[in-house]
């Protein structure tokens, strides 16, 4: 995900689901999705967070509004205001939420404040979700099956995953920018949870790490790992970056 920093068109769908408020475009992803925060002209409605983006086979943004539905019993994120989709196209309208990305520029100048954070926010969310009551599966089995359906062949290691360390209920995209950190430089809440679902910590674990060089630079992967309370593993911390970067 990147940041827009030249004008971008707002599409139709965005337009009408905004009400008149000021849109301001906050992400852009690789598959050409936007994320907008949508400000009131006034003070009677709160901000919220419009995300829309082309229609596609590896989740969707119906999925993200059953989980994020399921998950906020437990702990913060976005309550869903408004879901839905057309030909081409869906969206996804939530609340916004205490707080800011991580890799906003504060915590990109305090890198290892966020880095903590995140550690910390990661470990929080695995406790708080219960895998006994959790009805969404993010496992290595779904993720292959969930590959294959989309076309990707996959090599024969990675059919092969480590046994699990612990069973938790993941983020499913733990990536850093994920992770809101308030202003005392704790973390506040979790976004983008289109993924949820059981699945063993270090699937969350290695991607969040990993992201720690894409965001902050190189070094940070083991403040996080130890933030989140274990010593690296580096078996699962290699099978499941590379079952990231293949899916």
């Amino acid at each position: 995900m990147t940041i827009p920093t030249a004008p971008v068109a707002i599409p139709e769908a965005v337009a009408s689901l905004g009400r008149g408020d000021r849109l301001v475009p906050v992400w852009r992803n690789a598959l050409g999705g936007l994320t907008f925060r949508a400000e009131a002209r006034t003070r009677r409605r709160a901000p919220r967070y419009i995300k829309w983006g082309p229609l596609q086979s590896e989740t969707s943004m119906a999925a993200e509004a059953a989980r994020l539905a399921w998950a906020e019993q437990y702990i913060t994120v976005p309550r869903v205001r408004e879901c839905g989709a057309d030909a081409t196209h869906e969206w996804l309208v939530t609340e916004a939420l205490a707080g800011e990305s991580a890799v906003a520029p504060r915590w990109l100048a305090e890198p290892a404040r966020a880095v903590a954070a995140v550690g910390r926010g990661l470990r929080a969310l695995h406790e708080a979700l219960p895998v006994d009551a959790c009805p969404f599966d993010w496992s290595v089995e779904s993720r292959i099956a969930n590959a294959a359906r989309r076309g990707i062949h996959l090599p024969k290691s990675l059919h092969e995953a480590p046994d699990a360390d612990t069973l938790v209920v993941c983020h499913g995209d733990a990536c850093c920018p994920n992770t809101l950190i308030d202003d005392a430089g704790e973390w506040s809440g979790h976004v983008d949870l289109g993924a949820l679902g059981i699945a063993d910590r270090w699937a969350d674990i290695a991607v969040a790490s990993m992201s720690t060089e894409w965001n902050y630079g190189p070094g940070w992967e083991g403040a996080l790992i130890e933030a989140y309370g274990l010593t690296p593993d580096r078996e699962r911390l290699a099978y499941y970056r590379d079952l990231w970067n293949a899916t």
